[in-house]
This record gives structure tokens, sequence and C-alpha cells, in this order.
């Protein structure tokens, strides 16, 4: 992605003035400070640009223009997109801009994580953000998340997992050798670890109904250097610090689990 979203920055002139609203052309929808809006690309093959409006402004002329703040998607970041990311994941960055409101296209919601994922039925407009990100580091924030099952990864709300009764984890079907399928048709499920005991210890706060909901300790961090490395690690055994396999300057943990690069 270039560092600028189509056209170019306006700079800020006297005798502008601060408006409450504008109505996106050709609809009765009314645009605010603080909306995510959708923002007509350079390429029309390409999606939306999706922007939370900071502040909008009319000229003298009435020519309006909208002081924006741009969500990434993760195949716009540095790092790429990985198997986590949610097809409606956008990252917060740190890049302002001056557009003109003539390219918003519509509104959308961008929800917490925790919201999007107890959402009934997730429209077109619907999209969550977890992370800040720096466009021009590529860092993110915050650097730690939770991951969950025996491929260590964090939670994708995209994707189907089952959560076993004892030791309260959750799993993606596939990597316990079940279908989608299977799962769907589940009542109760035991992970092979835990099915090894002849009690299984239940919890007394009952499920959790998403691995969102859930707290975990094993959590994940970004190396914060410009490596983009991904480490994936368990808090109650970890030791001391060390630096990162790049050999950049950054310190983080030792790394006690597998590595994705």
């Amino acid at each position: 992605m270039a560092k600028t979203r189509p056209g170019v920055p306006s700079k800020i002139k006297t005798g502008r003035k601060e408006l409450d609203s504008y109505t996106i052309k050709g609809t009765n929808k009314l645009v605010r400070a603080g909306d995510c809006v959708l923002m007509r690309p350079s390429d029309a093959g390409k999606p939306p640009y999706v922007a939370r409006v900071e502040k909008i402004e009319a000229d003298a002329r009435n020519n309006v223009k909208v002081h924006c703040r741009w969500y990434y998607r993760p195949e716009e970041s540095l790092g790429g997109r990985r198997q986590f990311h949610g097809a409606k994941e956008l990252f917060l960055s740190d890049h302002f801009d001056v557009q003109s409101a003539h390219t918003i296209e519509g509104k959308c919601i961008v929800h917490t994580f925790k919201n999007y994922t107890r959402l009934e039925n997730v429209g077109a407009e619907d999209y969550y953000c977890r992370f800040e990100y720096k466009a021009a580091t590529g860092a993110f924030t915050p650097d730690r998340v939770a991951v969950y099952c025996k491929c260590e990864m964090p939670y994708n709300p995209d994707d189907l997992m089952v959560q076993c009764e004892g030791c309260k984890d959750w799993y993606h079907p596939a990597c316990v050798g079940m279908t989608i399928e299977e799962a769907k048709k589940l009542d109760h499920f035991v992970c092979a670890e835990c099915s090894s005991d002849d009690d299984v210890k239940k919890s007394q706060n009952g499920f959790a109904a998403s691995p969102a909901d859930d707290v975990k300790v094993r959590v994940s961090l970004f190396c914060k250097c410009m490596c983009k490395m991904f480490y994936y690690f368990t808090l109650i055994t970890l030791a001391s610090a060390a630096p990162c396999l790049c050999r950049e300057r950054y310190t983080i943990f030792v790394v006690l689990g597998p590595v994705w690069t």
C-alpha cells in the first residue's frame, strides 16, 4: 500500500469552517466526527478503504474535506495476512489524511474484537479491530494476544472451535481429527490429554461463549523490530529475557513454543 491514500492531502487554509455533519452523496446518511466510513479506492477492483472520521471542514466554496484516520487490512500491513486474521479484521493505523468528502461511499461499524464475536449476524458493514498499527515500522499494539489449540494460534472468529470440558482450552476441529460437520454435532468434547484422566474437572464458572470471552495464560508476542517474527510462549514457564532471533537491539522473552515467520 502506498503511504498516501488516493488524493493529495489538502493544506489547511484560512476561511475553513468545521461542520457537524456531512450527508453522503446520493443518500440520506449523515456522517459525523467519530463515525467509520467506506471510501472509494483508487483501483476499482479493490475493496473500499475504511477510515474513522476525525473532523469535517468546508471552505468558502463549500468544498467539504474530511480529516480521517485510516484502518489497514492485514494484507496491507508490512507483516501481511496471517492464518488467524479474520476476513473482517482491520488495524487502526497512525496514518492520518485529508480527503474529499465525495470519496465517501457509505458508513460502516468497526467493533471491538469482543463485541464482534458476540454478534448474532455479521453484516456487510460490520468489521472489527483488535490491534493498533504503526504504518512506518509495522509495530502492533498490543503486541501480545491469547493463543489456543494445539496449533498455538490466536483466535480467528471466522473459524469454528470446540471447548474441552476438562482443561477449558479451545480447539480447531481439524487439529483434533474432526471435520467441521462432526464438530457441529457434538454435545460434549474432551481433548486427548484430558480424556486420559478418569475424572474430568469442570470449572465452577461453566463454559465461555467463545475464546474471546476466555481468559488464557498462554499469549503470543510480536517482535517489536522490523523482522515481523511472531512468538508464542507460556507465561507459567516463562524464562529470562533474550534478544530476538533477528539480532536487533530490542529485547523479547525467551521463546518456549513454536515460531512462525
